[in-house]
């Protein structure tokens, strides 16, 4: 039997790139990007096999120390089942603190597997210094997430004046131009997001925000129904609903086991009939 050839090549012919992000805003083909957060890197392997070209997440961890240094055994994790999707990586705001650390952690993602990251609210001098050394940084503006949405007075819709509007663009605008490769948009109106990724060369991805942009991204809890229906967001649509099927498919096992209907024969195999007679003698008289 011919042994097969060793490949050298460092890439995977196919795989989905921050190139292949801006080369689909170019031919107006619209993004689909998934968040899914510190879930299984099966989920992630799920978004690939259907089609889904990008995926932002973050690691488990009890603080944010814990999730920053989860981050890279996640990263390693995920590209391990799922090595084409473009993946972006979630720093923890004080690894960026500076831009020497940003770029250190920044690289040592790259280097995990991650194809560009995500430094939220990461200042101009800090994303130049990080997009200089060759790090792909796809952003983020509008409503900042997690923790600095206190800064907004809470999780609230932005741009709602022209002066709002202007501020939400300036900084897409600066980002670009200090070398951010993309970035998503959230909470903003339809027509502030339509406005915005139009002027803007990078890729523009909504979340909450409305218009369809070069794309939209949806966070796996709504899209999946990991949480009840009724508590959902107004931007939020759920294709499953996980949550309430898990809970019903549970409560069927719990069923199962107490009325005995699980297992049942076909779920095991037994021994033969000879070895099994002399295994229970030699128990027997053994442990009496």
């Amino acid at each position: 039997m011919a042994e097969k050839e060793p490949s050298l090549m460092p890439f995977a012919v196919g795989k989905i790139t921050v190139a292949t992000l801006q080369k689909m805003k170019d031919e107006g083909t619209l993004i689909t990007m998934v968040g899914t957060g510190p879930c299984d890197a099966l989920w992630v392997l799920a978004c690939e096999r259907a089609g889904v070209e990008l995926v932002r997440y973050v690691a488990f961890g009890e603080n944010c120390e814990d999730r920053a240094r989860n981050l890279h055994a996640q990263t390693r994790e995920i590209r391990k089942l799922a090595p084409m999707i473009c993946l972006n990586a979630v720093m923890s705001d004080w690894t960026y603190a500076d831009k020497y650390h940003a770029t250190e952690v920044a690289t040592k993602l790259m280097m995990d597997g991650a194809d560009c990251v995500l430094p939220m609210g990461v200042t101009n001098e800090t994303l130049k210094y990080m997009s200089d050394r060759c790090i792909p940084v796809f952003g983020h503006v509008g409503c900042l997430s997690g923790w600095q949405a206190k800064a907004y007075g809470g999780y609230k819709r932005i741009g709602k004046t022209a002066s709002e509007a202007m501020d939400v663009f300036r900084m897409a605008y600066e980002y670009q131009e200090n070398g951010m490769v993309g970035m998503t948009i959230e909470m903003t109106s339809r027509e502030v997001t339509e406005a915005i990724a139009k002027k803007l060369r990078v890729p523009v991805i909504a979340v909450a925000a409305g218009g369809a942009a070069d794309g939209s991204e949806m966070v796996i809890y709504d899209l999946l129904g990991f949480q009840p229906v009724s508590t959902m967001a107004k931007h939020s649509k759920h294709y499953r609903t996980y949550l309430e099927d898990s809970i019903a498919a549970f409560k069927e096992f719990d069923t199962d086991i107490k009325t005995r209907a699980y297992p049942q024969k076909e779920h095991g195999w037994s021994m033969d009939e000879r070895e099994l007679e002399k295994f229970l003698t030699d128990l027997d008289n053994t442990y009496k």
